[in-house]
């Protein structure tokens, strides 16, 4: 029998009554006996449709307060805006059979130079032969690994590569995992068949190896039965290598109108082809509501892997000047601060700089180009709908933001500018006779009035646009076509992760010198390395991008090898890594075999950097002897190559006994005087003809016995 609602005890409470005991707990079960336990189970039962309201209503009052705050939060204006970069997936390519034939066109580039070449002559390609289809390509996207090279290679019946060399003979960061199968693969035999090809090669004729990798990749594609279409094109950086791209380019296309022109395109007359001149979309901001520069760098930068394209910030921790007062030159040592940032190295490896250009040669740009410095904009390829803008050669744009920055963090305003920028210019030119004379500086007609007026002078792009007032290219064109991209600056790291595995050292030499114009040439990042401001001076210190870039050149893997390093001047910097690493090896029980160091600076009191760290390096064993060569000491002037000549005996003996030799320093002058000082060594002390001694150079270079950090 349903129980009377009038029974006594059991009566229904008012929901406000019901309310106020559960919050004090009076009807609390857990603290009651079962008795009063069961008489809150029927209490509660009486007023269900009570506590199902109640439960409605505070679970609705919950889910307001939530979107309240979720709305106001989003409401608010941010800070910053993080543009999200979109997850790229790559989905396999199809290979769609168009009755088109295809030509593929690779890029090892280190600066972008050869990318620019390889994508200007598939502009030109395709303005001429509309029955084909040209892909420019990345090597280092062409495959994941050595089986994918092999597979897609097979498959090419039509490529070119432009392939830039660098250091002492070594490919691009992007070219080296295809450099390294290419040439480790000798053993392929005739595999390339059906392949015909053309070879263009970028270096500068002042290194030693001048276009190796070209010359290489060209040997073994022949080798390996490809049809080399026109002779290895040798682009030489030392005068112009616009020019040199250009003759080649004329070898070019006769072969390729036998190959890609059908019969009945014999008689066409083809239109003479003009590249157009780059020009970035740009879009204009009212600054006060402008998107915030997408860079906001922070040690965890959501990268795990560090490189060009994704640096770390690091602080400057210390700077000091390693010169004396009497010197007229400078010399930083600058140590950047990694602690924290997930960021390592290796002894012996680089570290890549990106610094800004100096204050005063901003303001000169700013002038140049009658701008204001608050302008703020950015930059697209692409046009409004989203469609891809003419020509492939464009640089990836830069992030939003001021045209002070823009010019301070991403434009080259110093170098000479190459014969596209002439072009750019006169396009923007007011004056008819600043345009016909800009013109005639690019043409082939101007050669030789390019090669002495630029080159031999060393004018810098914004000499150029001085002296040519009335060019005013808009900012679209003076980024995409006119300013080369500002490069990070590499130089060898000073230090060992053994005993500074949180600090990354730097030994750097101020460049700061008279061109032939009479203009003060102030290097980029060595001005603002003497200048910054390090943490131990000010808690609002100096701070820069910074990536490591691996290398080869390691000390043996036996530490009981005898090496020979040879590094005058800031040559020395990886020497002072290695004779660290050497130090810590030996604190922890390391046996270390002979070790010699061939040092050179002018006067001992002006220029000898880290002299009481090489003596300690001395006394402590870390290296066993120290030969110095003060070249501005006596009265003749003494290098590091007369000292080698000196101690010709022991460094035949130490190389006789497996030892490692090391060269660093100035690739034009130092390191080919101690080159040919050590054949003179080989081929005295072995008693060997020129031949054989400079067929033992080759061997020690290709063990790995012989390396060189050059620049």
């Amino acid at each position: 029998m349903e129980p009377s609602s009038s029974s006594s005890g059991l009566m229904k409470v008012s929901p406000l009554d019901l309310m106020s005991a559960l919050i004090k707990g009076k009807m609390d079960p857990s603290n009651a006996s079962s008795d009063s336990a069961a008489e809150v189970a029927t209490i509660l039962l009486e007023n269900r449709e009570f506590i199902m309201i109640l439960t409605t209503s505070i679970a609705v009052l919950i889910g307001c307060v939530v979107v309240l705050v979720w709305r106001r939060s989003g409401s608010q204006k941010p800070k910053q805006i993080d543009l999200l970069k979109p997850l790229i997936v790559k989905e396999p390519e199809l290979e769609v059979d168009d009755g088109k034939k295809k030509v593929t066109i690779f890029f090892g580039t280190q600066t972008g130079t050869a990318e620019g070449f390889a994508k200007a002559l598939a502009e030109e390609a395709k303005a001429r032969y509309d029955k084909a289809t040209f892909k420019v390509v990345d090597l280092d996207d062409y495959a994941a690994d050595d089986d994918e090279y092999e597979e897609k290679m097979k498959k090419e019946s039509l490529a070119f590569f432009f392939l830039a060399t660098y250091g002492d003979g070594e490919p691009t960061d992007n070219a080296a995992r295809f450099y390294k199968w290419f040439t480790e693969g000798k053993e392929r035999g005739e595999w390339l068949q059906n392949l015909k090809y053309g070879v263009f090669g970028l270096g500068n004729r002042q290194y030693e190896h001048f276009n190796k990798v070209a010359k290489v990749v060209d040997d073994i594609l022949t080798e390996q039965g490809a049809k080399r279409l026109v002779p290895v094109g040798l682009g030489d950086d030392d005068q112009c290598i616009e020019d040199d791209f250009t003759a080649w380019r004329e070898l070019v296309w006769p072969e390729l109108d036998q190959l890609l022109h059908d019969e009945d395109d014999a008689t066409t007359v083809s239109t003479p082809y003009t590249a157009a001149v780059l020009e970035y979309r740009v879009v204009f901001y009212d600054p006060a509501n402008a998107p915030l520069k997408d860079k906001n760098w922070s040690n965890a930068n959501g990268h795990t892997i560090y490189d060009a394209q994704h640096p770390c910030r690091s602080n400057v921790a210390v700077r000091k000047e390693l010169h004396t007062p009497a010197s007229d030159r400078s010399c930083t040592h600058l140590e950047f601060d990694i602690a924290g940032t997930g960021l390592t190295y290796e002894t012996g490896d680089h570290v890549g700089v990106y610094c800004e250009n100096l204050d005063d040669v901003v303001e000169e740009a700013l002038r140049l180009l009658s701008l204001s410095p608050d302008t703020y904009f950015s930059v697209h390829t692409d046009k409004e709908d989203g469609t891809p803008l003419g020509g492939s050669s464009f640089l990836p744009p830069f992030p939003p933001c001021t045209l002070r920055t823009a010019l301070a963090q991403y434009a080259d305003l110093l170098s000479s500018p190459k014969k596209s920028a002439l072009l750019a210019l006169a396009a923007h030119a007011s004056d008819p006779t600043e345009a016909d004379r800009l013109r005639h500086l690019a043409s082939p007609a101007g050669k030789d009035e390019y090669a002495q007026w630029m080159v031999a002078s060393q004018r810098s792009l914004l000499e150029v646009m001085a002296g040519f007032p009335s060019a005013k290219p808009p900012l679209g064109v003076f980024f995409a076509a006119v300013a080369p991209r500002l490069q990070p600056r590499y130089y060898s790291i000073s230090s060992s992760p053994r005993m500074a595995p949180s600090r990354i050292h730097v030994t750097c030499a101020l460049v700061h010198e008279k061109t032939p114009t009479g203009r003060i040439h102030k290097g980029v990042c060595s001005t603002w390395m003497k200048n910054s401001v390090p943490l131990e001076k000010s808690l609002d210190c100096s701070w820069a991008p910074i990536f490591v870039r691996q290398s080869n050149f390691k000390l043996p893997s036996d530490t009981k090898v005898p090496i020979i390093m040879i590094g005058p001047g800031t040559g020395f910097a990886p020497f002072r890594g290695f004779l660290q690493e050497r130090l810590a090896l030996k604190e922890a029980g390391a046996e270390l075999g002979p070790s010699v160091l061939f040092f050179g600076c002018r006067n001992r009191k002006m220029d000898y950097i880290y002299e009481d760290e090489l003596n300690n390096f001395v006394n402590s064993g870390a290296l066993s002897e120290l030969v110095v060569a003060f070249s501005r000491e006596g009265p003749t002037k003494e290098y590091v190559q007369h000292k080698m000549m000196e101690k010709a005996l022991d460094i035949w003996n130490m190389i006789s006994e497996g030892g490692y030799l090391y060269v660093c320093g100035d690739a034009k002058g130092m390191a080919r005087d101690v080159h040919r000082t050590l054949h003179t060594i080989l081929q005295e002390q072995g008693s060997l003809d020129s031949s054989k001694a400079e067929s033992m150079v080759k061997n020690l270079q290709m063990t790995g016995r012989y390396l060189r950090d050059v620049w």
